[in-house]
């Protein structure tokens, strides 16, 4: 019976907690099934917590604690990036403590981290103790309960990849629509649905690794560049930047790039653009798709790069483990890695390498490659967040900004000097737009700007250099898949070539 009353008391104060946050916005829906299923996702959570203590009331208390915490995570993180929560989000929660900084929060070694997580650790021990437990009294029977609980959850996540209810689950979520699906059943069922599905359709089907491509001897050299947080300044009311004008007077293809996320989430673009794979294409993997198949993607440009006899180079001055990209980018088909280890010395801006300094090493690379070489290059200077103390002299987030933005256009501006001449291409794009105050979500449709130029002293390149620049609107999807060409002369673009500086 008081396992009962909690629940009387838990279910309709987190259902009030979410009816609260939602607001006008996202009023709680009346219909009973829907209702149903957002009660049935604090069953679950008081499911989860009651197995660790046997404690109705600590159980019910511990529900609405995470009910809440989970709407202002959400809420916090739709006012930055445009999105709530999602099942995805908890497996960077081991990134937290490593880069707190990055994550808009404080090491726990910060008092007003360590405090609160201090207090909440003693008041459950006092919990503990003036509760009394409903765990069976006799010890064989206390012992199966233990094990019933966390094994009947156990198996509902096993059961929820097949059989009615994996078919039910499709019924109710049979394609990601986050917004609408946390609207309609709340936030902790829409999490714990999106994660069984995801679990139910992971597969490790791949296209075959792709056919060799024959580069007839020639040298080449093909360099993709992902800006952070590159949009051209003007659209934030910066100044202009110089290479902007390169980019729309000298580009062989130029635009604006439909990202799949704002102001974070860097790694989604950059899978968009190394596989060409596009948000139908992934399921429930759309969120975090490094997450799914853990970089195994035979037909990515950099094992496409590989089977073409290209060296294969990924150069990114930070932490190796950071969304696990070493590991990942491995099995995308990089040969040889260059991280933050390798900058030992290197000029910083801030608290990162900066872009000049990645440049001059990319064209180092370049300069020292045998044969055919793909790299691809993220940067890492215009990380957020943008606060005071960041650069001297400089407290307004969007100055600092726009600081950074002009370094990156000067080492791009490097990058097109330094290859100059070689039979090469260069592609650059903004993997999101900054998660400024003036540049909340919705801002320009979530999208960045990218350019491609074509290099080189053959005929084909001169023949070439009379088209003038392309303006082309693109899906980083897109813009992955129109770079294969690069790696194969007989599908080559028409392109321009740009002229001597």
């Amino acid at each position: 019976m008081t396992l009962l009353a909690s629940l009387a008391v838990t279910l309709p104060l987190s259902l009030a907690i979410e009816a609260f946050e939602g607001g006008q916005v996202r009023p709680v829906g009346r219909r009973p099934a829907d209702l149903a299923i957002r009660l049935a996702g604090y069953a679950l959570l008081m499911a989860f917590w009651f197995e660790f203590s046997w404690r109705p009331w600590l159980a019910g208390f511990s529900v609405v604690l995470t009910v809440a915490i989970l709407s202002l995570i959400s809420r916090l993180k739709r006012d930055i990036i445009g999105e709530p929560l999602v099942f995805s989000d908890f497996a960077l929660l081991r990134q937290v403590p490593r880069h707190p900084e990055l994550y808009y929060t404080r090491p726990l070694s910060d008092p007003r981290m360590a405090g609160p997580i201090l207090i909440g650790l003693a008041l459950v021990v006092l919990w503990y103790g003036v509760e009394p437990t409903i765990l069976p009294a006799d010890p064989s029977v206390a012992v199966l309960a233990l094990l019933a609980l966390p094994l009947t959850l156990l198996s509902i996540v096993a059961l929820s990849g097949e059989g009615r209810l994996a078919q039910g689950l499709a019924r109710l979520f049979p394609a990601p629509a986050l917004d609408a699906d946390v609207a309609r059943y709340g936030l902790p069922a829409t999490i714990i649905g999106y994660a069984l599905r995801w679990r139910a359709s992971r597969r490790a089907e791949h296209d075959p690794p792709p056919s060799r491509v024959s580069l007839g001897g020639t040298d080449a050299v093909v360099v993709v560049v992902q800006l952070e947080s590159f949009v051209d300044p003007q659209r934030l009311g910066g100044a202009r930047l110089p290479l902007m004008d390169i980019i729309r007077t000298r580009a062989a293809r130029y635009g604006r790039l439909r990202v799949p996320a704002h102001g974070a989430y860097t790694m989604r673009t950059e899978h968009a653009v190394l596989t060409g794979r596009g948000a139908d294409e992934l399921g429930f993997g759309v969120f975090d798709p490094y997450l799914t198949h853990g970089g195994s993607e035979p037909t990515s440009l950099a094992a496409r790069a590989r089977a073409a006899g290209f060296e294969t180079l990924f150069v990114h001055p930070f932490h190796r483990d950071f969304f696990n990209r070493a590991e990942v980018v491995t099995r995308l088909g990089f040969d040889r890695l260059i991280m933050e280890a390798d900058f030992a010395g290197a000029p910083r801006v801030g608290p990162y390498v900066g872009d000049v300094a990645l440049a001059e090493r990319v064209l180092a690379e370049v300069r020292a490659r045998t044969g055919p070489l793909f790299l691809f290059c993220v940067t890492m200077e215009n990380h957020g967040p943008w606060k005071p103390g960041r650069l001297p002299g400089i407290d307004d987030p969007l100055a600092q900004y726009l600081t950074h933005v002009t370094h990156t256009g000067r080492a791009v501006e490097a990058l097109i000097a330094g290859l100059e001449g070689l039979p090469a291409t260069l592609c650059v794009f903004g993997d999101h737009a900054p998660a400024l105050e003036n540049c909340r979500p919705g801002f320009g449709g979530t999208t960045t700007d990218y350019a491609i130029f074509r290099f080189g002293a053959t005929s084909e390149a001169s023949a070439a250099a009379e088209e003038t620049p392309q303006r082309e609107d693109l899906d980083a999807d897109a813009l992955g898949r129109l770079l294969r060409s690069a790696l194969d002369p007989s599908v080559r673009a028409p392109s321009v070539a740009l002229p001597p500086s």
